[in-house]
């Protein structure tokens, strides 16, 4: 009886250890939850704060740094898509010569043609006009943190 009575206070210790770690990773999901979605409210106070002070409706003051900033990296952004509309126009100007097929491309020695030669292009960026993949409705709190947990 006694070796049946260490196993049952051993199972009942692991069964009260798992029901803590599950609390603790429930705990820790809805932690991650709140911070992102903590973080899009600041994304979206800091969008508004942007228009704002773009419109004129509030000083740039003490935002001038950090606005500073972000005209900067959109004048980045806006550089990259000309460049790469610029590409774009260039490789359609290029598509005279024969396209390699995809053995060609995978493996340029096959032909017993160095690697040096074979024909390496980027993969083309998709479309500015694409439209974004649709949304999947978001469960928060307890309902998304069982639905997780449970599966």
């Amino acid at each position: 009886m006694a070796v049946l009575d260490t196993i049952a206070r051993q199972a009942s210790r692991l069964a009260t250890d798992v029901q803590i770690s599950l609390k603790r990773a429930r705990l820790e999901g809805e932690r991650r939850l709140l911070q992102r979605q903590h973080r899009t409210a600041l994304e979206e106070l800091g969008e508004r704060a942007y228009e704002l002070v773009k419109t004129g409706a509030i000083p740039e003051g003490e935002l001038g740094p950090e606005f500073a900033a972000v005209e900067s990296k959109l004048m980045e952004i806006e550089a990259k898509v000309a460049e790469t509309e610029a590409l774009r126009t260039e490789s359609s100007d290029e598509d005279e010569a024969p396209a390699p097929s995809a053995s060609d491309t995978a493996f340029p020695m096959v032909d017993g043609e160095p690697a040096a030669t074979a024909r390496e292009e980027p993969a083309p960026a998709p479309p500015a006009s694409a439209e974004p993949p649709p949304e999947r409705p978001r469960t928060t709190g307890w309902e998304g943190a069982d639905r997780f947990f449970k599966g």
